[in-house]
């Protein structure tokens, strides 16, 4: 039962995260609102270590850093995808795959879903396609490196989720405060060989900052919410994430949300519902 209230909470969190992230992205290059965003939610989770615990074995080092790298790859193939576009496509591939290889690896793992969770899970990657889809999706066509880079930030969040469900269950924030120093790591360094390239702009310190707390936040609880509960359950949940995006962006932006997306926000309540009866 935890799980299943840490996981929707852990979704939402992301939603924000990314919207914040998409606006910060607005004002200057991205790479500038990722430096700042990354480090930040570093300091979160270095201020949760006391509260929290953390138990650096071999374990929490090794899948914390594989889950740094994972991150890392997720934002770069992320914003190629944004770059290349068109974003109303590709923003349900990466999603239906972040979404769908942690349930196939969670389902390896021995995993067994319930009745009303079998039809609940696929009615979520469903949802996830739908609420991902923008308006004219059906029309546009990507290119295949599009497609491939698409794929490749899918996979590349699903690996961080999954390398973080793999670090041992006693390590606490360890896994988390590993992860996020290797991203910093990779992408502050990315940041220095491309300084002449990034513009002088400069990025939305606090809604960066903000973006980088929600992410922080949002690992946290899905961290917590995989020790409980079982993968293929949270990981489909927090992969429902883009419903926050939209509404969002609906109520501060006023941007129109498709009819397939409306019909994905509802399917996805119905699919949390049938995942949260045991």
């Amino acid at each position: 039962m935890i799980a299943l209230l840490l996981a929707p909470a852990s979704s939402l969190a992301y939603g924000c995260a990314d919207f914040l992230g998409g606006l910060g992205a607005r004002k200057a290059h991205v790479l500038r609102t990722v430096t700042v965003a990354v480090p930040g939610s570093l300091v979160v989770e270095l201020l949760l270590w006391p509260l929290l615990g953390a138990t650096f074995n071999s374990g929490a080092v090794l899948w914390g850093a594989a889950s740094g790298v994972a991150s890392a790859a997720a934002f770069t193939l992320a914003y190629r995808t944004l770059a290349i576009g068109p974003m109303n496509v590709l923003a349900p591939v990466t999603a239906l795959v972040s979404a769908a290889l942690p349930v196939l690896v969670g389902l390896l793992q021995g995993e067994e879903l319930s009745t009303s969770a079998s039809v609940g899970l696929p009615l979520a990657l469903v949802a996830v396609v739908l609420v991902s889809a923008g308006p004219g999706a059906v029309s546009a066509r990507p290119s295949w490196k599009a497609l491939v880079a698409a794929l490749g930030a899918g996979a590349a969040i699903a690996l961080q989720l999954i390398f973080l469900h793999q670090a041992p269950s006693g390590s606490g924030v360890a896994p988390l405060i590993i992860g996020r120093t290797v991203s910093s790591a990779i992408t502050l360094t990315a940041a220095a060989a491309l300084h002449g390239r990034l513009g002088e702009e400069k990025p939305a310190y606090l809604m960066s900052a903000a973006a980088g707390i929600l992410d922080s936040l949002a690992n946290l609880l899905f961290l917590i919410a995989s020790r409980t509960g079982d993968l293929s359950i949270v990981a489909v949940i927090v992969a429902l994430y883009p419903s926050a995006t939209v509404l969002l962006a609906r109520g501060v932006l006023h941007e129109r949300i498709a009819r397939g997306q409306l019909t994905g926000l509802a399917t996805a309540a119905l699919a949390v519902t049938l995942l949260s009866i045991t």
